[in-house]
Formats: C-alpha cells, structure tokens, sequence
C-alpha cells in the first residue's frame, strides 16, 4: 500500500485509536471474506429453488455484499460484513414462493416492506435501547449463544457431526475430509496459541490448497475451477423487481409473513451485531458497546439495498467474528471485504472453491472461544447463571438462534416473577417478552421455523 494513503487511513478510521494497525485490518478483511466467500455458492444455489438463474443469483449476491459491507465500513466504522442472510434466503425461496405459491416480485417486495420497517426501528433510537435494555443475563445469554452456533455450523460444515436417527453422531474417521478438518482446526488452535499474525488466514489457504489432493467420495475436497474469470453481467431484470399490487391483493396473507422478517431480521442481526462489537472490544467506559444508530442504518439500509438489487435480506454476518478473532477492530476490516466481494465480480469461479472443510476449523475455534464470556459472569444468582445456560443449550440443541433468544427472555422473566424480583422486570424487558410471544405464536401458524 502506498506510503500517502496509510495517515489517511489511519485518521479516517481512527485504527490506532482503537489499538490495531492496518496490516492487521487487512489481514482482518482477508479472513472475514474466506469464512463467507461461501455465500457466492450457497446463496444462488437456495434462491434457485425460487426459479431464479444462478448465474444472476451470483451476481445480485456480490452486488448485495459489496454494497451492504461498503455502508458498514464507511458510515459506521465497524468491522462487520454484510451479505445475504442464510436465515431469510431458505424461507424466501423454499416457503414462501415454493410453497405458498406467491410471485417471486411479491416475495421481493415482502422484504422490501420488512427491509424499510427495519430501517425505521434501526435509525430511531429504538434499536439503541433494546440493546442496553438487554439484562446482563441476557447479553451473556446472546454472547455465548452465538459462539455456540458459529461452532455448530463448522462441526457440520466440516463434517465433524452429521444428523443422523438419535440427532448427531461424529463423522467417520476413515472419511478424508474429516481428517482433514481435524488437521486444520489442530492447525488453527496452533496458530492461535502461537499468536501467527494471520495464522487463521494461513489454517485456510493450507487446508484449501491441501484439498487439491486429497480426495473423498471419489473426487478432490477442493474442486478445481473450471475458469478463473467471468466477465460480471448485473441482471437488470432484477433491479426494483417489485409487485405492489399482487402484495395487496393479498395482504392479509403477507402481512404476517412481512413481520416474520421483519422480527426474524431485526434481532437476528442486532445479535450479531452486539457480539461483533462486544468481542473486538469496542466498548465504551460505562460499559456499552460502540454500535450507535450508523451501524443499525446501514444494517437497516442494506435490508432494504438487498431486496433493490434481486436478492433476499442483507444483513450482518456472524462471521465477521472470524476477522475480529483475526485482529479487525475498524471499518477498514469491512472496506476490505467490500473490495473483495467487488472483485469477486469477475474472480469468483476461483473464489468459491474455498471447500467447507477449510473454513470450519476456523468456525469452530472463534465459536469455543466466544463461550469465554461465561467465566467473566458477574451475575452469580440463580436466574443469571441458569438464563445464559439455557439459552446456550437451545442454540447447541437446535442451531436456532432466534428461538435461543425468545426462550431465553421468557425463561428470564418467569425465573424474575417466581424470585418477586419485580424491580428487574423492566417495561423495556417486558415490552421484549410480549414480542417474542407474538413471534413464537406468528412462527407456529404459519408453520416456518425460526432462525
């Protein structure tokens, strides 16, 4: 990097202000994007299911992620990528047009709505107090909660559990994926012990390049790209694809649907959110994390940018905690990440042979060092050590975090009620308690699972 541009950097993110450096912030960007280059292959792959062309998933995936991510580092200075949610993708393609038939521009335009309601609540002051009305039970609850679940989904990525009658059982040793796996997540904890300056970007380039040639179930882990290039080609078709008018013709069907988004998205990625900052250690005196209303209106806006673009709801991506665990404590992290997805427009054929074995190790290791947090519990009471535990369990149980958080609440509340410990019964508490009994009433008769 040129010499001019580095004060430049430095003051318009205030990097070392917040104690990194940007060789640091770029190795950061490097490893939140190879946890999540997946997305260019998984995303298209979910949405065809809604009869979309996977060549224009592709690009309207990139547009989304480089486009959300931008927003976040520039506005909000947080190392936090965005991309299309895993969580909102399936729903939108496999329930929501596949099986209740309705028009993929309909569909569309239920995130729209969703999207712009996000935005309102997120550029309020809202958000901001949801967030510090969170009991410390609770933020402890979410904190461990989503380290649980980024290591579940490497063990299943990995292939280290696989579902079977009884619920998991590990995965076959005589399986060279799963050795593999194991080497990189003993390679990983190494780098990570050892304090390797980009050590986990280091445990993915091995296990990646490693996979070329070993090989299971009578083919390489890592495929080969059959190109390297390909020219990027926006599909217009699916700018602004919206259809108001089908939408109120059946409103009252999709008004629910519209508000299973709109929670889903919301607290989803305000958990996120409240982790990524909270593990880079962007935290104020008192104690509150850095996230303000910026970060929450670009997360809200890139909601609404997703569904502009021809894709389902962008949203903050649990991992970005990769590339805090990496050393990303600024939004030159997600700058980076934002100019990769740019130029995956035209490299992603070579991008996403990044195999899953190559990223769970590192999935795995971020997620076990997030369950940390429960040593630093300053609430030892009964319903503060039982609530973080419980919700902790649910996430294991499940790989569910929206159902880890409702249930967590509520647990909290009646544990509140059964001790007459009225005065921590909050109208803020309260307030999120009758919205998560909504949500698990509005998840039960339209019959989607959370997420």
């Amino acid at each position: 990097m040129p010499r001019s541009y580095a004060p430049w950097l430095e003051r318009r993110f205030a990097i070392a202000a917040r104690g990194s450096n940007i060789r640091r912030e770029i190795l950061a960007g490097l490893t939140t994007f190879s946890a999540m280059a997946y997305i260019m292959a998984v995303n298209p792959a979910i949405m065809a299911a809604a009869g979309l062309a996977r060549h224009d998933m592709i690009m309207t995936t990139i547009a989304g992620a480089f486009f959300g991510t931008l927003m976040m580092a520039v506005f909000a200075n947080m190392p936090i990528a965005l991309a299309p949610a895993m969580s909102s993708n399936a729903i939108f393609a496999q329930v929501v047009v596949q099986q209740m038939h309705v028009r993929v521009g309909t569909a569309f335009t239920i995130i729209l709505l969703g999207g712009i309601a996000f935005t309102l609540l997120s550029v309020s002051r809202l958000r901001e107090k949801i967030v510090r009305g969170f009991p410390e039970p609770i933020v402890m609850g979410i904190q461990v909660a989503i380290g649980i679940f980024i290591a579940r989904i490497g063990m299943v990525t990995g292939g280290l559990a696989v579902p079977s009658a009884d619920g998991f059982r590990f995965g076959a040793l005589s399986d060279p994926a799963v050795l593999l796996c194991l080497g990189g997540l003993t390679m990983a904890a190494i780098m990570n012990v050892a304090r390797v300056s980009g050590g986990l970007l280091i445990t993915i380039a091995t296990v990646t390049i490693a996979g070329l040639f070993v090989r299971s179930g009578g083919h390489p882990i890592t495929m080969p790209p059959q190109h390297i290039f390909d020219w990027p080609h926006y599909p217009t078709h699916l700018f602004l694809p919206f259809d108001f008018h089908d939408f109120a013709a059946h409103i009252g069907l999709l008004v629910p649907i519209t508000l299973y988004f709109l929670i889903s998205d919301f607290f989803d990625a305000t958990g996120t959110m409240f982790s990524v900052a909270n593990r880079a250690g962007l935290v104020k005196p008192n104690g509150e994390t850095m996230l303000g209303r910026s970060a929450f209106a670009a997360d809200g806006a890139a909601s609404i940018l997703g569904s502009a673009l021809g894709t389902c709801t962008v949203s903050a991506y649990v991992e970005s905690l990769v590339g805090v665990e990496a050393g990303g404590k600024t939004g030159l992290t997600a700058l980076v990440v934002a100019l990769l997805f740019l130029a995956a427009s035209v490299l992603w054929p070579i991008i996403i042979i990044i195999p899953a074995v190559a990223t769970a190790p590192i999935l795995i290791l971020v997620g076990l060092s997030m369950l940390s947090h429960l040593a630093h519990m300053t609430d030892r009471s009964q319903e503060g050590v039982l609530t973080p535990l419980v919700m902790l369990l649910i996430a294991v149980m499940t790989g569910n975090f929206m159902y880890s958080l409702a249930i967590g609440l509520l647990f909290y509340s009646a544990l509140l009620i059964a001790t007459r410990q009225f005065t921590k019964l909050t109208p803020m508490l309260l307030g999120l308690d009758i919205i998560f009994l909504f949500y698990l009433t509005l998840v039960s008769r339209i019959g989607i699972g959370a997420s």
